[in-house]
């Protein structure tokens, strides 16, 4: 096959004219910060979710930060996740003061197996983060069920999930804390950002004091016309806080959210038709109960060549790649810091050597996922 002379990278945020619009228009009011197109970002984000609150953060590891200070949990206290995961939530269970127990994951879908969550539990137990992964959700009826009968509290890993449904509700739709990425590789971006979509009043309004220095009202309330400057800190917090200028450009992509991952699956449908019989390759799986996947990634696991070969053989090809993720418990600062080993978590650490996430994003054509499982063919024959 001719090797393509342009790079095709592993993501590229899709950034079109309405996009550019509404952050012009942003720019030109003179309000750049938190202020009303924050307001409506939450909003509109609550109503997709069907959460009763919506609060935006700088980032989803913001999100998780706040969330675990807000809820109480610290040292002596233990929260159950798994360890194929990105290292944020390792690293702010970690902040705690907290001891993350981890637990294995589903090879064909890398989801966490529920089934593992009850015989983990003790009674430092406080709290379960489950993670969608790759957009697709994790089978959430068994750990709600585990969760309620232990009294522990659910915090969703929705890092990749803006647009992923488990038996018709959208993620963070459960009643329960649930955190979101628009990190620019995430299914809708705001360049960096997150949010957290919850049911619980006094936990917004914690959320609300930590983001923002402890202050109770935000800047445009206080700046805005009629609006009084003083202030009072309620409690010390932080400077997590999403702006309006970032906001604008989460308005315009949620509006295009159902096409760009509707281009999404298409792409994820081509490369699963397209590497259906190749030999040394397990393709992702899907989750067998009902759902809408949002595929925010596209991870193959390999068999026949090793990963480092695999990898220096699609940059020969001009093609990009990804590694989602390497397992959280086999990192050195985990090992030294909390015990963890090799051998704990199998079936994690046979999908956490092969796997390698494919190029997958809306802007791309369908010749290039077609280049993509042409190339893939002849490196692994």
């Amino acid at each position: 096959m001719n090797i393509r002379e342009d790079f095709l990278p592993l993501n590229r945020p899709s950034i079109g004219e309405k996009e550019v619009e509404a952050v012009t228009r942003c720019l030109r009011s003179g309000w750049i910060t938190t202020g009303p197109l924050c307001q409506d970002f939450e909003e509109q984000f609550r109503c997709l979710t069907n959460a009763a609150y919506a609060t935006s953060l700088g980032s989803a590891t913001a999100g998780m930060h706040l969330a675990l200070r807000a809820l109480g949990i610290g040292p002596g206290d233990e929260v159950i996740t798994p360890s194929m995961t990105f290292v944020s939530t390792i690293n702010m269970i970690a902040f705690s003061g907290a001891t993350p127990v981890f637990i294995d994951c589903d090879y064909g879908t890398l989801n966490l197996n529920p089934a593992q969550i009850e015989e983990r539990i003790t009674q430092r137990t406080r709290a379960v983060i489950p993670v969608h992964f790759a957009g697709a959700p994790v089978d959430m009826a068994p750990i709600l069920d585990v969760a309620d009968r232990h009294g522990l509290v659910v915090l969703e890993d929705a890092a990749h999930a803006v647009g992923t449904y488990y038996r018709g509700i959208h993620a963070g739709g459960f009643g329960r804390i649930a955190i979101f990425s628009f990190h620019p590789i995430k299914n809708i971006t705001t360049g960096e950002g997150g949010m957290v979509t919850h049911s619980d009043e006094s936990f917004e309004r914690k959320l609300r004091l930590l983001r923002f220095h402890g202050i109770e009202r935000d800047a445009w309330k206080r700046y805005g016309k009629g609006g009084n400057p003083d202030y009072d800190v309620a409690a010390p917090g932080f400077k997590y806080n999403l702006t309006d200028m970032q906001a604008a450009l989460g308005l315009a992509q949620l509006e295009r959210m159902a096409v760009l991952n509707r281009r999404r699956q298409e792409i994820a449908e081509l490369y699963l038709d397209g590497l259906r019989d190749v030999d040394g390759l397990d393709l992702p799986e899907t989750p067998p109960y009902p759902h809408v996947h949002a595929w925010h990634l596209f991870v193959i696991k390999l068999r026949s060549m090793t990963r480092e070969r695999f990898m220096a053989r699609l940059g020969e090809y001009n093609i990009g790649y990804g590694l989602h993720f390497p397992p959280t418990h086999l990192l050195r600062y985990v090992r030294e810091r909390f015990g963890t080993r090799e051998g704990m978590l199998p079936e994690t650490e046979r999908a956490g050597g092969r796997i390698l996430s494919l190029p997958l994003f809306p802007d791309m054509n369908n010749d290039d996922a077609a280049y993509v499982c042409q190339a893939v063919r002849e490196i692994l024959s």
